[in-house]
């Protein structure tokens, strides 16, 4: 069940932009818990609360993190962690990617393209989506 949760926060971050569901859910609370200003100073309250715990758990574990590092089996569990972290992003970017927004061999040629502009070229991220967004429409 926990997997499953995870993973369809991970859809909606990918069509959404945001973060996860949690994160804006705990802003939109925050906001409707006030009026006028009070909303905004609510909304901010409730994301720094929900952001917290992850901050504090990096400030508590950085002092042993040299410590930790140098332990065969901590490393070893590093590398699992990291490679389920690699799997999960994989799944999150072919199901609302690949399924939605690749739609035939032009699209797939194009994506490609972008890659390897990015990738190998150093094109400024913005001129390969204006470029993209230019070469798309020759696609559709």
């Amino acid at each position: 069940m926990v997997g499953w949760a995870r993973i369809s926060s991970l859809r909606v971050w990918g069509r959404t932009g945001c973060a996860g569901p949690l994160f804006t859910f705990s802003a939109y609370l925050g906001a409707a818990m006030g009026s006028g200003l009070e909303r905004w100073l609510n909304a901010l309250i409730c994301v720094v609360a929900i952001f917290l715990p992850s901050f504090l758990l990096v400030v508590g574990i950085l002092p042993y993190w040299d410590r930790l590092r140098r332990v065969l089996s901590v490393r070893k569990v590093l590398v699992g962690v990291n490679a389920g972290v690699v799997g999960l992003l994989a799944a999150a970017f072919i199901d609302p990617v690949l399924t939605s927004a690749i739609h035939g061999g032009g699209g797939a040629l194009l994506a490609v393209f972008a890659f390897w502009l990015l990738q190998w070229k150093s094109f400024p991220a913005w001129a390969v989506v204006l470029l993209c967004g230019g070469l798309g429409g020759l696609f559709s």
